[in-house]
């Protein structure tokens, strides 16, 4: 019979477990109040200095409305991280793996069946949030400050990827969990990726930093995919997009390879 479990069949099942986990109700919930909540108070707080004598010209020529409604992703990168991480590590806590294991016992197609739901649902929550997060930012901005259209191909790249960023690292984790099995463990090594590494960065030469935060998922390429104009000593925002995708895909096989070595 176990044989017999259809790919279609384990996406159904992994979707029931995805909507009736707590972590994953909260973090969804986290999602929306970090991007969007986050968002709004940092554009009302823009609009409402706009015209205060401490806000120069020169910060009004480089200021960015696409990127100060998005801000809000900053923050939502850890909530998406850790959703991603305990879709996995929460059944080996549970020990009930071994329960999904003995329903299906190919391993590839079992990974295949959660990751599938994971980036679904994550880009569906993804694009949503980072679109309110923008149209409300504009919406906030109209009137006093400069403000920026979805009819610009630019500025619709740096929402859409804004979304498709979230995607990635809820993969990221998921990947980090698949490895390491433990939920506390797997979330620390995510946060240390993309805290940690960018403070460690920062204590080397300048030519060295500009070299080595453009790799980072991100200080260097999420910043790159979310903005509408990045640094110079950052890769364009497809290569930033090529590149995190293979981050996630060289992570993949790794991980699975080793789940599919290691007992439950």
């Amino acid at each position: 019979m176990n044989s017999e479990v259809t790919f279609s069949s384990i996406v159904r099942s992994e979707w029931i477990k995805y909507r009736t986990v707590r972590s994953s109700i909260v973090g969804i919930f986290l999602t929306f109040f970090l991007t969007i909540g986050l968002g709004v108070l940092v554009t009302v707080l823009i609009r409402a200095h706009w015209n205060s004598p401490s806000n120069g010209p020169a910060q009004r020529l480089t200021f960015d409305p696409v990127q100060t409604s998005l801000v809000g992703v900053i923050f939502a990168q850890f909530a998406v991280g850790v959703i991603g991480t305990l879709f996995i590590t929460s059944e080996y806590s549970s020990a009930s793996i071994r329960t999904t294991l003995a329903a299906v016992p190919n391993r590839v197609r079992l990974i295949a069946g959660k990751f599938v739901v994971l980036v679904a649902c994550t880009f569906v929550v993804g694009e949503v949030v980072s679109f309110l997060a923008f149209l409300i930012g504009q919406a906030i901005y109209s009137g006093v400050v400069p403000t920026a259209s979805l009819s610009n191909g630019t500025v619709l790249r740096a929402v859409i990827f804004s979304g498709v960023y979230l995607t990635l690292l809820a993969s990221l984790g998921f990947c980090i969990g698949l490895i390491i099995r433990h939920s506390a463990a797997s979330i620390s090594v995510f946060v240390a990726m993309l805290l940690v590494l960018p403070l460690i960065i920062a204590f080397l030469p300048q030519s060295w930093q500009n070299d080595s935060i453009r790799f980072l998922p991100g200080e260097g390429l999420g910043h790159s995919m979310t903005s509408v104009q990045p640094g110079s000593h950052l890769f364009a925002p497809w290569t930033s997009l090529g590149i995190l995708v293979l981050y996630v895909v060289v992570l993949l096989a790794i991980s699975t390879t080793l789940f599919r070595r290691r007992d439950a």
